[in-house]
């Protein structure tokens, strides 16, 4: 899934094209099970609570009052589903300061098994450039540092430490 977007998809993937959040939280409760589920990005966290059709003028008396509504969380959604929660709940946090802190709180309150923290403070990794630097961060608080490389690098080694969590579980299992 993927929201408006300018990157052109290979034709080898199947991408649903989706506007709101609504529609987001629709489309993964409809995919249902599955095995990972990889959050990379969140929706908003709010929305207006009113819609118009029409364009709201300037001269409108109201046009400074803002109503908001919240969104329902998807990764919160996913980690705490219990019948159908991915075997793997893995999610990314975005942060510009106490980065390891900040994402293990997320993690838990969303009941994460795995998230990807990403300090995007600084203008030579994170957003808007080629190269990232992240922490790969456990349920069990392992923490596994990666250094500035190449986002396509950083993304191999991602779905790596995935695979073999989904594997280590597979076998304990059995």
């Amino acid at each position: 899934m993927a929201g408006p977007t300018s990157i052109n998809f290979s034709k080898d993937i199947n991408i649903k094209n989706i506007t709101s959040a609504e529609e987001m939280m629709s489309a993964v409760q409809k995919l249902l099970p599955v095995d990972i589920a990889v959050c990379a990005a969140a929706v908003a966290d709010f929305r207006p609570k009113n819609k118009y059709k029409n364009k709201i003028k300037k001269n409108n008396q109201n046009y400074n009052q803002l109503h908001l509504e919240k969104n329902q969380d998807i990764l919160e959604y996913l980690g705490k589903t219990n019948k159908l929660r991915p075997k793997i709940v893995v999610g990314f946090s975005a942060e510009t300061e106490n980065l390891i802190e900040n994402s293990t709180k997320k993690l838990n309150q969303k009941y994460c098994d795995m998230i990807i923290a990403n300090d995007v403070s600084k203008n030579t990794t994170g957003f808007n450039v080629n190269y990232n630097k992240i922490s790969i961060i456990e349920k069990n608080g392992k923490v596994k540092n990666l250094p500035k490389n190449t986002k396509s690098y950083i993304a191999e080694k991602i779905v790596k430490k995935i695979i073999d969590k989904l594997l280590i579980n597979e076998k304990n299992t059995n």
